[in-house]
């Protein structure tokens, strides 16, 4: 399963009323692990929506990006007893919250939805394509195979890697080239830690109810098009039929 990069965030917002200035803090952990070594616990201090000083656990002091903040690193960084409260911080107030995160969210997940479709390909030695778009599922890890009359098939076949969607969730997709057959079964079969069993979803070569209308659509406006072309023409006859010709000397 590729590691998630996660962040867990407290703001903390004072107004000065005053003057009309916002100042706030942002105090956030930063994973992709519940080791604390693999944590970093990042507070940083904006004044007007711009960012004056930053102290990050990795780097261990603070850091400024303005003039004031510059004085406010300064200052802070020679004062032990400060920086000895943030330095303890990545274990006093990340880790219990991580641990937290992992057990109640993190350890649960949500099974995946399976969507068929063909498309042409646009260079291969075969015909057809079919595509199995795997959406929605938590945790990443995924196994997507084909499978045509109960085998397994591993040739002309290529996916995707685990896309995350940005809101915890995962999607995929599978192409497999092939000639059709006439009675053949393909299948895309899907293995995921939130399913007791595989999810098999058959391909159904019949058309989608969606293109069927398109064509009847488009059939019945043909057969409007030949009716009045037809109207047309017996009217054009009659007409013709029925005028009298006067000779000339």
């Amino acid at each position: 399963m590729a590691s998630s990069f996660l962040c867990l965030s407290l703001l903390f917002i004072s107004l000065s009323t005053a003057e009309a200035f916002l100042e706030y803090t942002v105090n956030r952990c930063v994973f992709n692990s519940t080791d604390l070594k693999d944590i970093e616990y990042i507070i940083s201090c904006y004044f007007n929506k711009v960012e004056d000083v930053r102290f990050s656990s990795s780097v261990g002091r603070f850091i400024g990006y303005t003039e004031p903040g510059l004085k406010y690193a300064e200052n802070w960084n020679n004062d032990p007893a400060i920086m000895a409260q943030w330095r303890v911080e990545k274990e006093t107030y990340c880790q219990p919250n991580i641990d937290g995160l992992y057990s109640n969210i993190l350890s649960k997940s949500a099974p995946p939805s399976v969507k068929l479709h063909s498309m042409t390909p646009l260079s291969s030695h075969h015909p057809a394509m079919l595509v199995c778009s795997v959406y929605g599922f938590f945790p990443s890890k995924i196994r997507v195979s084909w499978h045509r009359d109960g085998h397994e098939v591993t040739s002309d076949v290529t996916s995707t890697e685990e896309m995350a969607d940005g809101d915890w969730y995962y999607q995929t997709h599978s192409h497999l080239e092939y000639t059709p057959k006439s009675g053949e079964k393909i299948s895309c079969v899907v293995e995921h830690a939130s399913l007791e069993k595989p999810l098999i979803t058959d391909w159904d070569p019949s058309m989608p109810e969606s293109d069927r209308n398109k064509l009847a659509i488009g059939a019945s406006g043909m057969m409007l098009g030949l009716i009045l072309s037809l109207a047309g023409f017996i009217y054009y006859r009659r007409k013709a039929q029925g005028r009298i010709l006067v000779p000339t000397n």
